[in-house]
């Protein structure tokens, strides 16, 4: 794989993990959520979201798929506690990202 996806599946790994910790249940139960948010999330390298650039327009409803032939719609209060999360852990990232580890240097005498 190329380093563009390697970064999008180490942030999603990321915002799962991090969901992981306050939601109860099975992670996958929630994933459908974790996708939507990062799918109408901005991202710098495109300049919108992927789902606008694929479909031309912002998405307008929250459509989650949970079983074949089941629909579900989740309530906008799930979906905005969604995407704060996202916001958080992006944020994270991004700190991490900054911080360099300052390591002694050892000079060996002979």
């Amino acid at each position: 794989t190329d380093g563009q996806s390697k970064r999008t599946i180490q942030t999603l790994e990321d915002v799962l993990r991090s969901c992981a910790l306050e939601w109860t249940g099975n992670w996958d139960d929630y994933i459908c959520l974790v996708e939507f948010a990062y799918n109408n999330s901005w991202h710098a390298s495109i300049k919108c979201a992927p789902f606008e650039m694929l479909y031309g327009r912002k998405c307008r409803a929250p459509i989650c798929w949970d079983q074949v032939g089941e629909r579900v719609i989740e309530g906008p209060e799930m979906i905005e506690v969604t995407n704060a999360k996202v916001v958080v852990a992006k944020e994270s990232l991004r700190k991490l990202a900054h911080v360099r580890k300052v390591m002694p240097i050892s000079i060996a005498e002979n």
